[in-house]
């Protein structure tokens, strides 16, 4: 069975005891977001909440906040969607009409990308523009204000016409006004930008509550001008239903819980922010345009679904890997090399993606690095890592083993400055600009021989060494004999200059020094405190550097300075009130 609406999913969550329903009052000012990540943590079921404090409608949270959930909502593993979305291609491009007739599956899925529109608006009825009828989130105590998380935005391109469906924050100014923060490489923010060539507003509908296919397909890292509805017509395997939007001339979702409709005025722009995001730290604020809304429409009885993002693992992670499970065997169309790819959730996703390939010829693993980090929203990509086919990318152990065999820095790293990085990096201190990494990490046949041996350097050595640089080393941990990290108090860059030249230090490939903040014997921490804080071409120093013309040399150890740094956002914690006032009410609204 797919569904065709949120409420129909919501029955099926019910019924496998994947739905918890919560009669507390809760305040969507901080607590609600204490409640969530708890609950995901503890792995709870989605939670709906029946009387969110100062508002009209009941608050949906963590309801694809597991992979079950995730499954239950797709009707299949991602995986399994992502093979059929491969061999769905392969017929399609280019068109094979024998094959399309035969492979009855293929056909059907073929003549569900089509969306079908018209039919009545009868079901929606008209509600007054007032936002604080909504339980609307604020999610961290520094962030700017309240905002809208999982809205998914319609646009269409005044050119062209072409439809785009993203998901962007609105930051909550009044009643009838939020923010739009379109980031750098989103579709909203293109047709906004020809909207203002053209000296016009831009109208657009915001969804909130669609069945879990559309809501897939939005937050799917889709190809630019690849209709996302067609494509939760693919995931379905049923037609999308739109209609006409009730006051402005564009199509909109049929099912939805609210439609906000309205425009986005051209050539203004207010401050927006700060906002705790998924990288685990607050993004600065800074001005974006506006979105005025004119009609809000809802279905009957209305449920409002929210989320929340910060220090992995949040919600994010299960979306975000069920997307790249589903999406990433379409790279092989492209890129035939290719065996796999995974952006890391622990990293932001954009700060981290390993790439396994099948190197048909030296140094085609680079080029292929360099590809990638030119299409679409893989263009934002920070640091990239290539190993060899075989090597699972999922696997950061793997991986390490693979860089510890293989990663020589003066035949294999590529560091590529003053280029343009996600809008949410914070690390080069200059907004959607920074810098960029390649470690190939594949086997060469050709390669020297290893330059270090392994030296099997025991705990005591290891510290003996660590406390000989800088005393204030109180923790480390080594991973695969290929990463060592440290946890450094102060002079961390110093520090790091010097532990890479350390001779007895040699046979690990990299050394990387972490704030106090970091659990460094939790790897999925560690990930998340190395790849979210460092700038590639500040905060990375060698054993060894020179420069042959303008040519840099790289040799040795590699060493990465990845701990806080003055100027950069605070981490993600909340309001200790907080967590105390949740646990007052936690075993009442879990006292099953």
């Amino acid at each position: 069975m797919s569904f065709t609406n949120l409420k129909e999913y919501l029955e099926e969550l019910k019924s496998e005891n994947e739905l918890l329903i919560i009669d507390e009052p809760v305040d969507p000012v901080l607590e609600v977001t204490e409640i969530a990540h708890r609950a995901l943590l503890m792995n709870k079921p989605a939670l709906l909440f029946t009387k969110p404090i100062g508002a009209k409608y009941p608050l949906l949270m963590n309801a694809y906040a597991s992979d079950r959930r995730v499954e239950l909502a797709l009707q299949k593993d991602p995986d399994e969607l992502g093979l059929e979305l491969l061999k769905f291609a392969e017929v399609l491009v280019p068109p094979k009409l024998n094959e399309i007739l035969k492979r009855r599956e293929i056909l059907k899925r073929v003549l569900s990308t089509f969306p079908k529109s018209g039919g009545s608006y009868s079901q929606q009825q008209i509600l007054p523009v007032r936002l604080s009828d909504y339980p609307i989130l604020k999610c961290w105590p520094e962030d700017g204000g309240r905002f809208i998380t999982l809205p998914q935005v319609f646009t269409y391109d005044p050119r062209t016409g072409k439809r785009n469906v993203g998901m962007y924050r609105m930051q909550v100014f009044d009643e009838e006004t939020t923010g739009m923060h379109w980031q750098i490489q989103k579709g909203g923010g293109f047709h906004f930008y020809q909207s203002e060539k053209l000296g016009k507003d831009l109208p657009l509908a915001v969804a909130l509550g669609t069945d879990p296919a559309m809501l897939f397909a939005t937050i799917a890292a889709l190809p630019e001008n690849i209709d996302e509805v067609m494509f939760a017509g693919f995931l379905r395997g049923k037609r999308t239903r739109m209609i006409k939007a009730k006051s402005i001339n564009i199509l909109v979702p049929a099912n939805a819980e609210f439609i906000l409709e309205g425009y986005v005025p051209a050539n203004f722009r207010r401050m927006e922010g700060p906002f705790g995001d998924h990288f685990g730290h607050y993004s600065a604020a800074a001005e974006f345009p506006i979105f005025r809304i004119k009609t809000i429409t809802s279905s009957k009885n209305p449920v409002y679904p929210a989320t929340i993002v910060g220090i992995p693992p949040m919600e994010d992670k299960f979306l975000g890997d069920a997307t790249q499970k589903i999406l990433g065997p379409l790279i092989k169309l492209i890129h035939p090399e290719i065996d796999s790819l995974w952006a890391y959730y622990e990293a932001g996703f954009h700060n981290l993606l390993v790439i396994s390939v099948d190197e048909r010829y030296h140094k085609e693993a680079a080029k292929t690095a360099l590809s990638i980090m030119g299409e679409g929203q893989l263009s934002l990509t920070k640091c990239v890592v290539v190993v060899d086919r075989g090597i699972n990318p999922r696997d950061f152990k793997s991986v390490l083993r693979e860089i510890k065999r293989n990663f020589d820095p003066h035949y294999d790293f590529i560091m590529i400055p003053k280029v343009p990085l996600d809008t949410l990096d914070f690390t080069s201190f200059k907004m959607n600009l920074g810098s960029k990494m390649i470690i190939d990490a594949t086997g060469k046949s050709d390669s020297p021989e290893e330059i270090t041996s392994g030296m099997n350097l025991d705990y005591n050595q290891i510290k003996k060494v660590l406390m000989k640089v800088n005393p204030s080393i109180r923790e480390f941990n080594t991973f695969e004999e290929s990463l060592l990290v440290v946890k450094i108090e102060k002079n961390s860059r110093e520090t790091v200059e010097k532990l890479v030249k350390q001779k007895e230090l040699q046979s690990f490939k990299i050394i990387a020094a972490v704030s106090e903040d970091v659990d460094i014997f939790n790897l999925e921490k560690v990930i998340w405190g190395i790849f979210t804080r460092f700038d590639a071409e500040r905060d990375i120093v060698f054993t060894e550097q020179s420069l042959l013309g303008i040519s840099p040399i790289y040799k040795g150890v590699m060493g990465i300075d990845a701990s806080w740094k003055e100027g950069y956002p605070k981490p993600l914690r909340m309001d200790e009130n907080i967590v105390k006032r949740v646990d007052e009410k936690w075993i009442k609204m879990f006292k099953s």
